[in-house]
């Protein structure tokens, strides 16, 4: 089934993919997270390689389980054809209570579909005191009021 928007991508139509992304990962519901990807989609996420829709179902209840109260802002790097550039970043608590603020790139690769078929993902965590958190909304997608990464300074 389409996902639009779809390849090849334009500035708009890549922003907008940009943000879908965003708001499905910020309802931490891997079900449905994994319907954007193809069903043999490739990822490479930190140390992790894996393959298909089921793993990443269980990678992403793993994240979430681990990644509490998470929270994700993507901006569009660049875009061509059928490829998105990514960078986010997100802020989460463990289990103990300390905060962190992840960094990080993704490169996106579509079929013809919508469906992203490779997510290659680069990411740093970086702990933070909770005074410093900036990513302040009720959980769930983030509000169009929010700043984004670069308004943020980050």
């Amino acid at each position: 089934m389409p996902r639009p928007p779809l390849p090849p991508f334009d500035e708009a139509s890549a922003t907008t993919k940009v943000r879908l992304a965003e708001d499905a990962w910020n309802s931490r519901q891997p079900e449905r997270v994994s319907l954007a990807y193809t069903p043999d989609s490739q990822w490479r996420n930190r140390a992790e390689i894996f393959e298909g829709r089921a793993r990443i179902v269980e990678f992403l209840t793993r994240k979430w389980a681990r990644e509490q109260d998470y929270r994700l802002i993507k901006e569009l790097w660049a875009f061509r054809g059928n490829r998105i550039a990514v960078r986010f970043a997100y802020e989460y608590h463990d289990e103990s209570g300390a905060w962190f603020r992840a960094y990080g790139n993704e490169n996106w690769e579509f079929d013809d579909e919508g469906l992203m078929r490779r997510r290659i993902a680069s990411i740093n965590d970086l702990p933070i005191p909770a005074a410093d958190r900036l990513f302040h909304w009720d959980l769930g997608p983030r509000p169009k009021t929010h700043p984004g990464l670069s308004d943020l300074g980050l």
